[in-house]
């Protein structure tokens, strides 16, 4: 019986000491160091062989005159409203658009993807879309031509829109509106 408790008492100090002895993992960082350059590097060449599909494609499109954003992607208008009122941050923009790939095919109709509303710069949609919108007049059908970074990223849509695809989306804005949901106080 002695021997018994003695065996459990050393199995028992055992696993206390290994347990104190034991130190918590740091976590693996890839933050700096070749990891963060390969990375980097990558991305440039993704970067820059969107950019020269769409560069091909703006091309041979020889009935639009396209125009270069600040932001990054390219755009050219199919209507242009004589509208001089933009949406800016506040505002409410109603639209319809198309996604097609680099080559003209469809992803998703504008019966598919609806009418939208958009509260300027207050909700999260795609990044293209949310600089592009803001230059837009009522009455403005434009063509946006974005790199995969303006449009789904990496991840892509997790449907139809695949890892790291540019996109054009074919946008009408329909209507701006003041946000009068937002109450303003008086002086």
């Amino acid at each position: 019986m002695q021997l018994h408790k003695l065996i459990k008492l050393t199995c028992l100090t055992l696993v206390i000491a290994s347990c104190s002895e034991q130190q918590a993992r740091k976590p693996v960082s890839h933050s700096s160091g070749s990891f963060m350059k390969e990375s980097i590097q990558r991305n440039k060449k993704l970067v820059a062989k969107e950019e020269d599909a769409i560069a091909k494609i703006i091309k041979k499109d020889t009935t639009n005159a396209y125009i270069a954003s600040e932001k990054g992607y390219w755009y050219t208008y199919e209507e242009k409203s004589t509208e001089t009122t933009t949406p800016i941050r506040g505002d409410i923009a109603y639209f319809d658009y198309e996604i097609t790939d680099l080559y003209g095919n469809i992803i998703y109709t504008k019966e598919e993807l609806k009418p939208q509303t958009y509260y300027v710069d207050k909700q999260n949609i795609m990044t293209g879309l949310r600089h592009g919108i803001k230059l837009m007049h009522k009455g403005d059908k434009i063509k946006f031509v974005f790199t995969s970074h303006m449009a789904y990223g990496y991840h892509g849509d997790d449907d139809k829109i695949g890892t790291n695809q540019p996109i054009i989306c074919i946008v009408t804005l329909n209507d701006i509106k003041k946000d009068n949901s937002v109450k303003t106080q008086n002086p």
